[in-house]
């Protein structure tokens, strides 16, 4: 196939081979110049298809994990009445999984390092969909527990796995806006369990155990499309073993800046105590914070979304909660185009100041209208997402590769403190302490996150993975 050119490139030999070389005077590319052409065509094709396939993996993950969540939202007033649970038990079903991605995240990151990603990224997914498919057959309140512990295990480690390998296969100019949107799908997962739950439960009236074990068919799906995954080449480097890093590294590597990055990785044993030495203290402190101050009013909001917008004069609390929760959605799709051009501290900093506000709105007025205190929740959860997409940003690029994974589920199960918290605690405090009350503490953890952000939140666009121990001087 000729290509027209505006300049031709100089050529090695005489231009008289013609075995080698066509009719260079009419415009057409020699042929060896052209083979090589259609290579890099080919080669940079099959690389953009690998990062979308990637994404797509690591982001199932994220979909199982607000899918779960989700879909225990819709049902749990049924389990309630047909296991007969007390509200402690409520809180701890509704919390189980939560609990097990504490777990799961630092234990599974520990893992990752040590192990590689390759290999946990399918073992943690076997782990999930033997736990989901069990839910199908559940008949007592401690076993529904311990299968959803072992379910949040699953997802915990996925976190800590996912998250760092897809930072350590994105183009820089990329990065943020393909980790930002790992949260778009669990959003997608969370909202799409609120709409199965509501024709599930309203429309077809299915048995609780049934909608639950839904989750076993997308993992299954999840599961077989993992297989075949390269090990990151900065694992690989960690491990010293440079030819195979770079052999992966070239073939799949988009940015040959990256390539030539992984030449900055130095071979270092992480370990726990390295998540707090002079040079990682900071980067692990203001991502366990920011997380934690991110997800923790949200997930008792949204866990409770229907209940709670009941409480505050909305007859159908479950359309409500969709609404909400498709609210947040919207939100972190914002975050995703605009991550790469507004920069990670303004997407950061004001969304959670805005979201303070909405929330001591709702707690100081409590004669507001129906339609006002809707408003008030659309605008905290589609803010309140905006700055969450960036939690699932900071820890792949402000840690270092020898403790990516471990920083990461360090993080993550700090930050499931606050949500198992806030998802327990929720129902207690709205009916002990109030609807009013309960808004103005959530308001608190907003406010923390943007003192916390602004001091700490550094600025990574656009620099390279090796750069993360600069982090100090980045913060602007």
């Amino acid at each position: 196939m000729p290509f027209p050119h505006p300049r031709i490139p100089s050529l090695s030999g005489q231009m008289g081979r013609d075995a080698d070389y066509l009719h260079v005077a009419e415009g057409v590319l020699p042929v060896k110049v052209e083979s090589q052409f259609l290579d890099t065509q080919q080669d940079a094709a099959r690389k953009r298809r690998f990062l979308i396939r990637l994404t797509a993996v690591v982001s199932g993950g994220m979909f199982l994990d607000g899918y779960i969540l989700g879909i225990i939202g819709t049902v749990i007033g049924t389990i309630k009445t047909d296991l007969s649970m007390s509200v402690f038990a409520e809180g701890a079903v509704a919390s189980a999984a939560l609990i097990g991605i504490f777990v799961g995240g630092p234990l599974g990151g520990w893992l990752t390092d040590k192990l590689g990603r390759k290999l946990l990224f399918s073992l943690d997914l076997i782990l999930f969909t033997v736990a989901s498919f069990a839910q199908f057959f559940v008949h007592s309140v401690l076993l529904l527990f311990v299968i959803r512990l072992l379910m949040g295990i699953a997802i915990g480690a996925d976190y800590s796995i996912g998250w760092p390998l897809q930072a350590e296969f994105s183009p820089r100019r990329l990065r943020g806006r393909l980790l930002a949107l790992q949260e778009v799908l669990w959003y997608v997962g969370f909202v799409a369990a609120f709409i199965i739950g509501y024709f599930m439960v309203n429309i077809w009236h299915l048995d609780w155990r049934f909608i639950l074990g839904t989750s076993t068919f997308p993992a299954v799906a999840l599961l077989i499309a993992r297989i075949g995954l390269p090990e990151s080449p900065r694992w690989l480097m960690q491990q010293k073993r440079a030819a195979d890093a770079m052999r992966i590294a070239e073939h799949y590597l988009e940015d040959p800046d990256d390539v030539a990055d992984l030449s900055n990785e130095v071979a270092i044993k992480g370990s726990f105590r390295h998540l707090f030495n002079a040079q990682n203290r900071r980067s692990v402190i203001f991502i366990s914070v920011f997380w934690f101050c991110a997800v923790t009013p949200y997930f008792a909001i949204a866990t409770f979304a229907a209940s709670v917008l009941e409480k505050y004069g909305l007859s159908d609390g479950l359309a409500g909660g969709i609404i909400v929760n498709g609210a947040a959605m919207f939100g972190v799709m914002v975050a995703v185009v605009a991550i790469e051009r507004v920069g990670r501290r303004r997407l950061t900093i004001g969304p959670q100041w805005i979201c303070a506000i909405a929330l001591v709105i709702i707690g100081a007025w409590v004669s507001a209208p129906t339609i006002v205190i809707l408003a008030l929740f659309f605008v905290f959860a589609f803010f309140n997402a905006m700055y969450t997409a960036l939690t699932g940003v900071y820890p792949g690029e402000v840690l270092p590769t020898e403790i990516r994974g471990l920083g990461t589920g360090f993080a993550c199960a700090v930050s499931r403190i606050g949500a198992a918290l806030g998802t327990f605690l929720l129902p207690w405090s709205m009916t002990n302490l109030g609807g009013a009350t309960t808004m103005i503490i959530a308001s608190l953890f907003c406010i923390v996150g943007a003192v916390v952000s602004q001091k700490m939140a550094p600025e990574m666009t656009g620099r390279a993975l090796s750069e993360t121990g600069s982090m100090r001087a980045v913060t602007v």
